[in-house]
């Protein structure tokens, strides 16, 4: 079942936006009611996601030093130079600025939601999934250390004024410090128990 879905995720979501769009082009009031939903279904996608990346094996991710080498070297030093370079077109506009910064930083650096991507389009292109799984807890812990840090870089004091005024703290830690917590002390339950096991997969 589940390699039926990641196999045609990629139309799955394009029909899931278009109906999106369908449902609230015909009934705004309607969805004004769904709002509620996002959250904790966002809050649930990524915990789910988390599940599938091994958290408890981080030895295993440390073997293939090339590999992890190049994947590091790639994602947190090559891209976030283009990226720097690309803010140089944007105009002088601090929330425009972080907004492009942040869609840059997490798709290109394939950042938290999306190492679940990077392991799907692995699989998808024919390349080594098994690689790209051990490698993975590296990659979601680096990113989330390092993407306050890039953005501090880029926007100076006020990146922290934004995100202190905004809702980017209580989103980072309702939905990516909690679910990865959930993730990893499910991880945890799954040796131990075979019907946790089943329920994961």
């Amino acid at each position: 079942m589940r390699e039926q879905l990641e196999r045609y995720q990629v139309w799955i979501y394009l029909v899931a936006i278009l109906a999106g769009m369908a449902i609230g082009w015909m009934s705004p009031e309607q969805t004004r009611h769904w709002e509620l939903l996002l959250w904790p279904a966002l809050g649930v996608l990524l915990y789910t996601t988390f599940t599938q990346v091994p958290l408890i094996h981080l030895k295993s991710a440390f073997r293939d030093r090339r590999f992890l080498a190049a994947l590091l070297t790639g994602n947190f030093i090559l891209i976030p130079v283009v990226v720097g370079l690309l803010l140089w077109l944007l105009p002088d506009d601090p929330a425009i600025r972080l907004g492009v910064l942040l869609v840059l930083l997490v798709l290109l650096v394939l950042l938290v939601p999306c190492t679940d991507w990077f392991i799907s389009f692995t699989h998808l292109g024919g390349g080594n999934g098994a690689r790209a799984i051990a490698a993975a807890p590296i990659l979601l812990i680096v990113q989330l250390i390092l993407l306050p840090v890039y953005i501090w870089l880029f926007m100076g004091s006020i990146a922290i004024e934004l995100a202190v005024g905004s809702h980017l703290l209580p989103a980072f830690f309702g939905l990516i410090v909690t679910p990865l917590i959930l993730a990893w002390l499910t991880e945890r339950l799954t040796e131990k128990h075979q019907r946790a096991q089943t329920l994961v997969h």
